[in-house]
């Protein structure tokens, strides 16, 4: 008798991991494969304080046999290079053709360039180990020259543009000229009030520049072409010198090549129920950046005031795992699905060397003892426990 197609997981994020890591906790669960072409998980939450210098590579990017060793999670080091959901099966990028009985995608983003020329061949990124070493070693060209008028342009102020922004003023000490450029009308348009005044106070304590109602049209090697809204509505347009621009605009859904192909919304995600399925696909699973859910009642292109029905943040994708891991049991046991509900447990913004803001469960904070509670509550969705006891170890051998 042949054996049983393993449930794949396409994707080693925060979302595919935690299922995986969920699924294999299940007594009797059936065979998990996680395809994941990168050697290291990466805790992307605080990848801030790896480019601070904060914590240590190993801490943030702990390997995958580290973390799967003992877990009943065979990881295959390739990438997914299509699907064909008809025959339920995939092929990869060694060459192999694997089946699945239940495939799950947490394929995760990539930059949002929204069409704007130069994005891709000049600006740089932040959510991968290489982009951390990029900053580090353009920080200290900067700090090591120190030219008058050294200015560094960070595009998008939301959560990840201030955050990165705040720890790049600590990194530079002065020395450089930084700017936070965003097409709308304010920071943080998504967070708490809270936040978003702890915000605005750490940029103007690091004489942090906000340019808000500002397009950027292009990016060059050696700068940006800026736009606003004049008084009689015409573009007023700026060409603005700079010697490193760092792209975090937004994110888009990085899903293989699906034959057929289902239906994706215009920033490439995957429509999803609210159980998770794929729609039109009841073997497919999404999660994460590759999904988009149901729009919430009186919204249902998600663009309204209410916007979509779940976030895109590791604190959803965390949550959507453990559903979508209980989803796929029960859909292979023919059993009726649950719909996920997303709990909004707070937001956490690091704002600088040593310093965060925080607001959720009855609790409103910021400054050190903020940043220390951000790290307690980040070290409790570290994946797997030996790794949290390394990490807690060392932050408490360093002093933190």
């Amino acid at each position: 008798m042949p054996a049983a197609a393993p449930v794949v997981i396409v994707g080693g994020g925060f979302g595919g991991l935690s299922t995986a890591l969920n699924l294999s906790a299940r007594q009797g669960h059936p065979p998990l494969l996680l395809i994941e072409p990168q050697e290291r998980f990466l805790f992307l939450p605080l990848l801030y304080e790896l480019l601070s210098g904060e914590l240590r590579r190993w801490q943030i990017a702990p390997r995958y046999d580290q973390l799967l060793a003992g877990r009943g999670v065979a990881w295959l080091q390739e990438r997914v290079t299509g699907i064909d959901t008809g025959a339920r099966h995939l092929q990869t990028s060694g060459g192999r053709t694997l089946a699945y009985s239940r495939l799950v995608l947490a394929t995760g983003g990539r930059p949002e360039t929204y069409g704007v020329p130069g994005v891709k061949e000049h600006a740089l990124g932040f959510r991968s180990l290489a982009d951390v070493e990029r900053l580090q070693a353009l920080v200290r060209q900067l700090k090591g020259q120190a030219r008058p008028l050294q200015r560094l342009v960070v595009v998008g102020a939301g959560a990840s543009g201030v955050e990165l922004i705040c720890k790049l003023a600590d990194l530079l000490e002065g020395s450089t000229v930084l700017e936070l450029v965003e097409q709308g009308p304010d920071l943080l348009p998504l967070s708490k009030s809270f936040n978003r005044d702890q915000a605005r106070l750490a940029l103007q304590r690091r004489d942090i520049r906000l340019r808000t109602g500002t397009r950027v049209e292009a990016v060059q090697a050696d700068g940006v072409s800026l736009s606003r809204a004049g008084t009689a509505g015409e573009r007023q347009r700026e060409q603005l010198r700079a010697d490193g621009v760092i792209w975090t605009g937004g994110v888009a859904g990085a899903v293989p090549s699906i034959t057929p192909a289902p239906s994706l919304d215009p920033r490439g995600r995957l429509h999803c129920s609210a159980e998770l399925q794929v729609e039109g696909l009841p073997e497919l699973f999404a999660l994460g950046d590759a999904a988009v859910g149901p729009a919430p009642a009186g919204d249902e292109d998600g663009s309204g005031p209410a916007g979509p029905a779940w976030p895109a943040t590791a604190q959803v994708a965390f949550q959507q795992a453990e559903r979508v891991a209980d989803n796929v049991l029960r859909s292979l046991a023919a059993e009726p699905l649950q719909p996920f509900q997303w709990n909004d447990l707070g937001e956490m913004l690091g704002l600088g060397i040593g310093q965060a803001t925080l607001t959720g469960l009855g609790l409103t904070l910021a400054g050190p003892g903020a940043e220390r509670l951000r790290r307690l509550a980040y070290l409790a969705r570290l994946p797997g426990l030996p790794h949290q006891l390394r990490v807690a170890a060392g932050w408490l051998a360093a002093g933190g």
